[in-house]
């Protein structure tokens, strides 16, 4: 490990000639695909010969450095190695090796758009292997035969508050509250505003419930976000609608074990893991039906569903959950259950990995 490490790499590093699957992940900035790659590849390592490659790989997944992409052997221990891709620049890449340096490459791509996909993207899906979908809504924008896979999450880190005012006394929330969050980007397509509106609407009839709004924000979203917050302070409710920064730690789990309510009210999602992540943290969820909510959220039972921009009809469901505890607890037993039994994301890596064992014995 020090003979590694002298030398500049990750403590996680693996010899590319034992890499059956390669995992790009070609973009710096964190985001919904790079958490996606990171949760997953750990996972899936334990069956499967996966790596990562990226400018920036944390240390807890298997990686590869990028150059040695160039000069791998052209065929994988297996004798052909699985390109797994999610974004149209890592379809590219992997065509480029195969096509131009030989590289002895099946494809993968995981499409979550739900809109129609441009003459690019189409193009370069076309001439993948296999294709999986994130969602119905997702396959339902695409013209190839595809897989469609639920995302899952590590419901070990995701789990129930065993004492919740604890939590929040660590995290610096006012611990007896009724804690509403809605965490994420702040982004006109997340539908902070709605979130803003609904509690500016409802929070002045129950002076128990404090809402917790955090996420980072883009230099683009500047003006979206202050004027959210000047309307925040012009309703006199600056004390009780928090907005906090992004939580810059790996494991955002602490916060949603602090809530009693999660507010998921976008307006364009590809698929959307936070009700996840809250449904299995024991907290009801109150949704859109944008990205993979209608897939994940059982309404009337873990959370409640609304259309898209439905300002009132979110209020309503809101507040129908705020005023009834028993209905919370009652929601809160069954998220859990629910997403034990269908999220986890060991039933994603395993579904994935089906897919990567087929490829790899298939002829040529």
């Amino acid at each position: 490990m020090e003979n590694a490490l002298h030398r500049g790499e990750r403590p996680n590093a693996v010899d590319i000639e034992d890499v059956d699957v390669i995992a790009p992940n070609l973009k710096k900035r964190m985001s919904g695909v790079t958490s996606t790659v990171f949760r997953l590849v750990p996972v899936q390592a334990r069956s499967v010969a996966i790596a990562a490659a990226g400018p920036t790989i944390p240390d807890t997944v298997p990686s590869i450095r990028l150059r040695d992409l160039v000069f791998m052997s052209r065929r994988g221990p297996s004798g052909v190695r699985i390109w797994h891709a999610r974004r149209n620049v890592e379809m590219a890449a992997g065509l480029a090796l195969k096509w131009l340096l030989f590289k002895r490459l099946r494809m993968v791509f995981t499409s979550a758009a739900q809109r129609r996909h441009q003459p690019l993207t189409k193009w370069l899906i076309a001439r993948m292997d296999r294709v999986i979908a994130t969602s119905s809504k997702s396959a339902a924008f695409l013209d190839v035969e595809n897989t469609v896979i639920l995302h899952g999450i590590d419901t070990q880190l995701f789990r129930p508050a065993e004492d919740k005012a604890a939590i929040r006394r660590e995290l610096r929330l006012p611990e007896n509250a009724v804690l509403v969050g809605c965490f994420g980007r702040v982004r006109h397509q997340k539908g902070n505003d709605l979130f803003v509106e609904a509690m500016i609407r409802l929070l002045p009839e129950r002076p128990d419930v404090v809402a917790v709004m955090m996420g980072g924000v883009t230099e683009e979203n500047r003006t979206y976000a202050a004027r959210l917050s000047d309307k925040v302070r012009a309703a006199g409710l600056q004390d009780r609608i928090l907005f906090l920064p992004e939580e810059k730690n790996w494991d955002i789990s602490p916060w949603f074990r602090a809530l009693d309510l999660y507010i998921a009210p976008q307006r364009w999602e590809g698929f959307g893991l936070t009700p996840l992540e809250a449904m299995a943290c024991g907290v009801p969820v109150v949704t859109t039906r944008a990205g993979a909510f209608e897939d994940i959220v059982v309404d009337g039972k873990t959370g409640s569903l609304v259309d898209i921009e439905d300002l009132d009809a979110l209020t309503r469901a809101t507040a129908e959950l705020l005023d009834d505890p028993a209905k919370r607890q009652q929601w809160s037993s069954n998220a859990v259950e629910h997403v034990r039994a269908r999220f986890s994301i060991e039933k994603e890596a395993d579904a994935i990995n089906a897919i990567y064992r087929e490829l790899l014995a298939a002829k040529p």
